[in-house]
């Protein structure tokens, strides 16, 4: 690696000496320059890896060298022959303020605002804003058991999963240890149905959406797994989204509305302090 970019080091500069006119850092190692920039040998270094071939190597030099000149002299040609220099100059100065401006109001953000709400105001939020809250994907409680093809006492195991009590649940646990592939215990919180049917591979999206309203326990197998899914709760598409599951996007919204609020309302006394004061001065017509 090190041995191709002397032999690059070599060529290029040895090229370009006698063209260059200019004084390069005498602390790097010069590739080449164009109009007074100089490319150097220790930005080769930084995007070229160490572990690829002499090859590759080559390619990725020449494409980065190809790059950097290009840039330099489209960039030149076009301050040369850009004649509405002084709009561009504003579009700068304005581009320059906005940022300067938001970093300032980003700064006073994490200075006087908390990160995050409390639970209380998010429930609020939740109760009163529960039209922004609705599902856009199905979700589901229950339990999903994954064995694989051939194995033993499958009929007692689906009663098991069917019933899903508390010694049933002990036997499901007991089994999935010696035989199970997956077993997936979710009935205390809820799933979004597509991780579910991610699982699933051999059921389609459309079954397993339709086994929602018919049934609660949802079964089917491939050539090397089979499948048992219970459903206990399910919430649809359109409906009311759990609250425990809409947290952050309801700590969002609030941070949000809480910012517009607070850079509005910053701004407003800015105005208003600067026009008490007398640093806004006001001519009489």
């Amino acid at each position: 690696m090190h041995t191709f970019k002397r032999f690059l080091l070599m060529i290029l500069f040895g090229s370009l000496m006698g063209c260059t006119t200019r004084t390069p850092d005498q602390s790097r190692v010069p590739l080449l320059e164009v109009e007074g920039k100089f490319l150097y040998l220790d930005q080769l270094d930084e995007v070229i890896p160490s572990n690829i071939n002499a090859a590759d190597s080559i390619q990725l030099a020449d494409s980065y060298i190809k790059k950097w000149v290009t840039d330099i002299l489209l960039y030149e040609n076009a301050k040369r022959n850009v004649t509405d220099k002084a709009e561009i100059d504003k579009l700068l100065e304005d581009y320059k303020k906005s940022l300067i401006i938001h970093q300032y109001q980003q700064n006073l953000i994490q200075q006087r605002l908390r990160s995050n709400p409390s639970e209380e105001e998010m429930y609020a939020f939740y109760q009163k804003f529960s039209g922004q809250l609705l599902l856009k994907e199905n979700l589901i409680k229950g339990m999903l058991l994954i064995l694989p093809a051939g194995a033993p006492k499958v009929t007692d195991v689906r009663k098991w999963v069917q019933k899903g009590d508390v010694k049933s649940l002990e036997l499901i646990e007991k089994y999935s240890l010696q035989h199970g592939l997956s077993y997936d215990y979710f009935a205390d919180r809820w799933i979004p149905l597509s991780e579910i049917s991610k699982q699933m591979p051999a059921v389609q999206q459309e079954s397993l959406t339709y086994a929602l309203g018919t049934n609660k326990f949802f079964e089917t197998s491939d050539s090397l797994k089979q499948y048992m899914l219970k459903i206990d709760s399910v919430k649809r598409v359109g409906e009311l989204e759990p609250f425990e599951t809409g947290k952050d996007k309801i700590a969002y919204l609030i941070m949000n509305k809480l910012k517009t609020e607070f850079i509005t309302n910053f701004e407003d006394e800015l105005y208003n302090d600067a026009v008490q004061n007398g640093t806004v001065k006001f001519f009489k017509k």
